[in-house]
């Protein structure tokens, strides 16, 4: 089969090598070498933690919860794939001519209630979602919800007392083409890579 990058994927394979003669970067090495082990051993390589458990779990609440926050009517979650010549990704939300990201944080300590810059990674697999989809703008969403008794293991922990703007962050984003170029190159790299491996 042959490469592509999944949306969520595309920061890991943007870090650079120390040198021209070595483009691609250990996290790139590293990312393409699990891609190749799912290829040949038929099965994705898992990742559990409370952290994304809760974010898996609470997708359809984050978009409800925003959606009644900002008062805008049949924001439903995106269930289409979307895949071309380079690229992967299903974007959680499509919606008014914006491409939506969800994310549900662990607790206020992890809601990021006073960064200015969003995360890199989060740009980049939103600029991806905006070239699938052709759609030119884009916003990251970040919500802040009552996280359940059986996550915690504890007291379950409620926010329902706060105001929407303590619970909800965004950012927006616009589409940058060459950007989107600059990892298609990239792509390109990484399959010679793959093909040594074989």
């Amino acid at each position: 089969m042959e490469f592509k990058i999944r949306a969520s994927g595309v920061s890991q394979i943007m870090t650079n090598g120390r040198s021209k003669s070595e483009p691609l970067g250990q996290t790139c090495k590293t990312y393409l070498q699990d891609w190749y082990k799912e290829q040949v051993y038929g099965f994705r390589k898992e990742i559990k933690s409370k952290y994304l458990t809760k974010g898996l779990m609470m997708e359809d609440e984050a978009i409800e919860f925003y959606s009644i926050a900002k008062e805008v009517d049949f924001m439903i979650k995106n269930l289409d794939h979307f895949s071309d010549e380079f690229f992967t990704g299903t974007p959680d939300l499509i919606h008014g001519g914006i491409v939506y990201d969800f994310k549900t944080s662990w607790d206020a300590y992890t809601f990021p209630l006073f960064d200015t810059e969003p995360d890199k990674g989060y740009w980049m697999q939103l600029q991806v979602y905006m070239h699938l989809t052709g759609i030119k703008k884009a916003k990251l969403v970040y919500t802040l919800l009552n996280t359940p008794e059986f996550l915690t293991y504890e007291e379950p922990i409620n926010y329902d007392h706060l105001d929407f703007n303590l619970r909800i962050k965004e950012f927006d984003f616009e589409y940058d083409p060459e950007f989107i170029e600059s990892v298609k190159e990239r792509v390109l790299v990484c399959r010679e890579y793959l093909m040594k491996l074989k």
